[in-house]
């Protein structure tokens, strides 16, 4: 029945009928031209195909069309684009337990115990958001604690960053974890003080012993968490997305959505590793499907975990756990083999590296391997979090791109000082400074790990500050990029860094008219303005498909 109404929703959102020439006029728009150059408009012509005819200025006249539409004077940007997101996780999170706004674990149990409750038909309790050092707590919580929320039926709660995961007491039998279970390579069971009693938290590759026990998701159940993934994106202002560690269930279910007519986000999807890419696309990338809404560009690597839950692979120990440096999820040897074998078929590789020791190794291999494939790749190396500053430049060889979530920064700046101390931040979400070395950068949200809200993303990248406006003057501010950066990371460089380009991310002649409606105009608005950023019309290829009314 949700699906249905969804469907129906979307239907009633749209403005335009198929097959006619439409002139949005009476904005104020803004986008970058072919040199990214900002260039600024009144009116658009889209054609019957749903791509942009004309680009009308101040002064040119308007040609007659089937239909007009007035933008009564709104700002006209291009559809922002998420360089990396996890769509279905996004889609699941809205049917699932959120824990990314709770202060304190007394507030997140209290929080679970009555989601359960209010779901009483549901043989597990998942969810996601949970965040230690955001409540204080110094320490993962255990499973005890969380019985103490839930102890009649089985409860796994994945950390915020995805790479750990909370287990009650019954999730732990359903998984026949004991205190025999070895921690498997690259992931590590987390033990209560007596160093052997499984605490209840999974790190990195361990989470997989939890998540096998889990009962996978029926079609119909992606269906709909892909349809609510979509209306998240979409009434935030977001038109085109780079799905990281797509599955072939993944993949079926945009598929499902493209054949049925309700796929509206354009996805360039990355699969969950090499078998995955095999799986959905055949030994090369696949081409682009309906009308450029969807297409296999390559495979998603993970080389490290993440700060938070110190499973990032550092060069040095961590300042706040002397001993541990991290989980390097693959060796030297793996990697090169794994990066040879997508180029060969031609799958872009998107390595996911964050420690500065990932980084090094995610950029040494890539520069190795280059050398042998001249063909255009573009080289993703995802989140380049804490980098050796020896290695930056690095960036620059290869056309290797840097795909950064600037909310990252805000959300982990003084965790990361914890985690590394300041000596060796240099190198910390360096977006300037990989700029001006040549390097391009792609700017996304990581959502569900953050707020998938680009406008967030845009006001952090050009002040290093957060919401509150902290720290003053911006955390290593010198890393900032400028309003034009910025917009171009969103939009132009973001469908660059998919393959994209010419297809969509800019509003010129030729591209599909994917563009937004909003009330701040980001190149001149105060970050406030912009974190405020209402969205009131989304379309893409002509047609709209979220309305704020």
């Amino acid at each position: 029945m949700k699906l249905k109404f969804a469907t129906a929703l979307l239907a009633s959102a749209i403005a335009m009928p198929l097959h006619a020439d439409v002139l949005v006029d009476n904005v104020s728009g803004v986008t970058l031209d072919e040199d990214g150059k900002v260039k600024r408009f009144e009116a658009l012509v889209i054609g019957d195909d749903g791509r942009i005819a004309q680009v009308l200025t101040r002064g040119q006249e308007r040609p007659r069309t089937d239909y007009r539409e007035d933008g009564q004077g709104k700002i006209m940007i291009p559809g922002m684009i998420d360089a990396h997101v996890h769509v279905m996780g996004v889609g699941f999170g809205a049917l699932t337990l959120d824990l990314s706004e709770t202060n304190s674990l007394e507030e997140a149990l209290e929080k679970i115990r009555v989601f359960a409750a209010e779901n009483e038909s549901r043989p597990w309790i998942l969810g996601r958001g949970w965040n230690q050092e955001k409540w204080g707590l110094g320490r993962f919580p255990t499973s005890v604690e969380l019985d103490r929320a839930v102890s009649d039926r089985p409860v796994y709660l994945q950390r915020v960053d995805g790479h750990a995961g909370w287990a009650n007491s019954l999730a732990l039998q359903a998984a026949g974890i004991t205190a025999a279970t070895k921690s498997p390579s690259g992931g590590r069971i987390e033990k209560l003080a007596d160093g052997k009693t499984p605490s209840g938290v999974f790190v990195d590759a361990a989470e997989e012993l939890m998540n096998s026990a889990i009962p996978a998701p029926r079609p119909n159940e992606r269906d709909l968490a892909f349809a609510e993934a979509q209306k998240v994106f979409h009434s935030q202002g977001i038109t085109a997305v780079a799905d990281m560690g797509t599955s072939i269930e993944d993949w079926q279910a945009f598929r499902r959505a493209g054949d049925n007519g309700s796929l509206t986000l354009r996805i360039m999807s990355y699969s969950a590793g090499m078998d995955q890419a095999l799986l959905i696309a055949g030994a090369n990338p696949s081409p682009w499907l309906y009308d450029d809404k969807l297409r296999l560009n390559g495979v998603k690597l993970y080389l490290d975990g993440a700060l938070g839950s110190r499973g990032a692979w550092l060069k040095a120990d961590y300042t706040d756990d002397p001993g541990n440096r991290g989980l390097p999820l693959m060796g030297p040897a793996q990697l090169r083999n794994i990066l040879v074998r997508a180029a060969q078929g031609g799958f872009q590789p998107a390595v996911h590296a964050i420690g500065d020791a990932a980084n090094a190794e995610a950029l040494n291999a890539v520069t190795e391997i280059a050398e042998s494939f001249p063909q255009d790749l573009r080289w993703r190396i995802e989140h380049a979090q804490i980098v050796d500053p020896a290695d930056l430049p690095k960036f620059a060889n290869h056309g290797i791109i840097a795909s950064m979530q600037p909310v990252h920064q805000t959300s982990d700046m003084y965790m990361a000082e914890a985690r590394l101390g300041e000596e060796r931040l240099g190198g910390a979400y360096a977006w300037n400074t990989i700029l001006g070395l040549g390097g391009t950068l792609a700017f996304g949200s990581d959502a569900p790990v953050e707020s998938a809200d680009p406008f967030a993303g845009f006001a952090a990248a050009i002040t290093r500050t957060n919401a509150a406006g902290e720290p003053f003057g911006g955390w290593r501010a010198s890393e900032r990029v400028s309003r034009e950066q910025s917009f171009a990371a969103f939009t132009a460089d973001a469908a660059y860094a998919g393959f994209a380009e010419g297809r969509f991310g800019r509003l010129l002649p030729g591209e599909h008219a994917d563009f937004v409606l909003v009330d701040t105009d980001p190149l001149m608005a105060s970050p406030d303005e912009i974190r405020q950023t209402q969205v009131f019309e989304t379309w893409i290829g002509g047609q709209k498909v979220y309305d704020a009314d």
